[in-house]
């Protein structure tokens, strides 16, 4: 679990306990039922990561786009509330650029938030190709973690940040990627693979799952 939701359910609780002793129990509720939900909402599980010369998605939730974008193709994932809120890293690398950009709220799923919204912009840089990746905030998700600074070395499916309550996240991929998902799948951070190198050996890709 992300401490984060650890401190939300502590403090939620504390004051589910005044508003008892205060007022009553009945009054009490909603704040243990939100303090149950931070709980569920920053869970942050293992996930399997795939080997070889594949990317992985950087976070869960349901492909609302794939489209080319100034020369690259880019992928949209769209979080809504009940999903896991931790990113990944989509390949492993160096990260070159982390490049903050103030913005809108609009609502995460609609096309104009890539360009419009607040939002954090990654480029990272390895085994000789590059990805960039957005944490793009949305309606109610006003707070973007990012964890990892330039310079930085992660790991392919390594925890890189969240996006608090619903968010959405874009992938672009240069032209030695072959795309792997569709919009309406659905997909999960470290586990599912979006992508493969085309000027690489392969296998058979696994699937995302939810398709």
């Amino acid at each position: 679990m992300v401490k984060d939701g650890i401190y939300y359910a502590a403090g939620l609780s504390a004051g589910g306990a005044a508003v008892w002793w205060l007022a009553g129990r009945w009054f009490s509720l909603p704040l243990w039922v939100v303090a149950a939900f931070c709980l569920y909402f920053f869970r942050d599980p293992e996930r399997e990561i795939p080997e070889g010369p594949v990317a992985v998605s950087p976070a869960d939730g349901k492909v609302v786009a794939v489209q080319p974008e100034n020369g690259a193709n880019r992928i949209s994932i769209f979080l809504n509330i009940f999903d896991v809120h931790v990113n990944r890293a989509p390949i492993a690398g160096r990260i070159c650029q982390v490049e903050y950009h103030k913005g809108q709220f609009l609502v995460a799923s609609r096309e104009e938030a890539s360009s419009r919204n607040e939002r954090n912009t990654i480029t990272l840089q390895g085994d000789g190709t590059s990805v960039v990746f957005k944490q793009i905030a949305g309606l109610i998700a006003r707070r973007i973690v990012c964890r990892v600074r330039q310079g930085d070395r992660v790991g392919k499916g390594e925890r890189i940040g969240l996006i608090k309550f619903g968010s959405r996240v874009d992938v672009l991929f240069g032209p030695e990627w072959e795309i792997l998902v569709r919009p309406g799948m659905r997909v999960a951070a470290g586990a599912s693979v979006i992508a493969r190198r085309l000027d690489m050996a392969h296998g058979p890709a696994p699937e995302a799952y939810g398709a």
